[in-house]
């Protein structure tokens, strides 16, 4: 069995393979154990369930899980798993793709020196990466949940590293030792808070995973004005749970859809998969599709039907996939026509000539948020 120290090398080794991890955060990998922050009991993934996997019952399967280029789920249910069996129903914590958040901190461009603001601390090991190459009197975290807050706080002690750890809302920020230089969060946002821009030093950058309810994978690299104005671009592609104040409603199957026999039912020649399942496109989809999420089930035949779920209005559209079918059919139901709002929300971005993310900037001022395509003056009216 391969022990903590091998395995740490050879995640390392892929990383910088890929080119995900740079020069300087090599050192703080090497130093920094992940093992060391992640939590006894993990969770994985089990026919649609979320099972626990105990360190002391099967360490080496833990610490394969502490070492994949993965992330690992560290809570469900914000605690207290809702099934029977400490069967979990919901992911409300866990510990970032390694990949993922080496790619994060070489974006937000950190230097020795300069103080960071960490929004959601949950394991720690982030925020101990920080604390390694800026020092821990740089580094202060705010996680909203007391107890993962209290682990982490305990975990980063006994590793050396004496940084501020709060527990409380991360929309607010935490101005008492503001301003930063810096502000990452490892969180997504829909409404990005201004409280983050008012918190950094003008000309200082904040990272943020910018989400929509159809679309979660947008990484933001915002640049702070003198004014708590802050305009930024999309760098790249990650996906994060919510900010917990802007959670909204989870879509389900059970709860929000319903086969009614007044279901409106029409075709569409237009395939799902360049729509759904391309990064640019859908992108540009949740832009103009507020209150949409997807869902895919498939089915032992082959074929998979694309659900898309309004869980407020209770509206809702499925699209049933058979390979090689020119026309697909469609349900309908509700007030909205999803499948119609998403299909022409994806002939918008064609007749826009296919914008990639990099393309997109966002800006955040202290009473208003707006999204643009190349430059400023050209606003995306939403």
């Amino acid at each position: 069995m391969a022990d903590a120290a091998e395995l740490s090398t050879w995640l390392i080794n892929e990383l910088t393979e890929a080119g995900d991890l740079t020069p300087d955060w090599r050192g703080p990998f090497g130093k920094v154990a992940r093992h060391r922050f992640i939590p006894d009991t993990v969770w994985v993934e089990d026919d649609d369930r979320l099972v626990p996997v105990e360190r002391a019952d099967d360490e080496a399967s833990w610490l394969r899980l502490c070492y994949a280029n993965d992330f690992v789920v560290t809570q469900v249910d914000d605690g207290v798993p809702a099934g029977p069996g400490q069967v979990g129903r919901e992911i409300t914590s866990s510990a970032s793709r390694p990949d993922v958040v080496a790619r994060m901190l070489a974006a937000l461009e950190a230097e020795p020196g300069m103080s960071v603001l960490e929004i959601g601390t949950g394991t720690g090991w982030n925020a101990a990466l920080l604390a390694e190459r800026l020092g821990a009197d740089r580094v202060t975290s705010v996680e909203v949940d007391p107890a993962v807050a209290d682990r982490a706080r305990r975990v980063l002690g006994d590793a050396g590293y004496k940084l501020t750890v709060a527990a409380g809302d991360g929309a607010l920020g935490y101005p008492e030792a503001g301003p930063f230089d810096r502000v990452i969060a490892t969180v997504a946002a829909d409404r990005v808070p201004p409280a983050w821009a008012e918190q950094t030093r003008p000309g200082g950058r904040v990272l943020v995973p910018w989400t929509t309810d159809f679309h979660n994978g947008a990484l933001v690299s915002f640049v702070v004005s003198p004014d708590a104005t802050m305009r930024g671009r999309i760098v790249g592609n990650v996906a994060f749970m919510r900010l917990r104040s802007q959670r909204g409603k989870r879509a389900s199957l059970d709860e929000g859809v319903r086969e009614v026999a007044g279901a409106r039912r029409s075709f569409t020649r237009t395939h799902p998969y360049p729509v759904l399942g391309e990064y640019d496109a859908s992108l540009a989809i949740g832009l103009k599709v507020p209150r949409c999420k997807l869902i895919v089930t498939h089915h032992d035949s082959g074929t998979y039907t694309v659900w898309l779920v309004d869980p407020w209005s209770g509206s809702w559209a499925g699209l049933d996939v058979e390979p090689g079918a020119e026309r697909l059919p469609v349900r309908q139901s509700g007030d909205r026509d999803l499948w119609q709002e998403v299909e022409d929300a994806y002939h918008w971005w064609d007749r826009l000539g296919c914008p990639t993310a990099d393309r997109w900037g966002l800006t955040v001022a202290p009473e208003d948020q707006y999204v643009w395509l190349d430059t400023e003056e050209h606003r995306i009216h939403q």
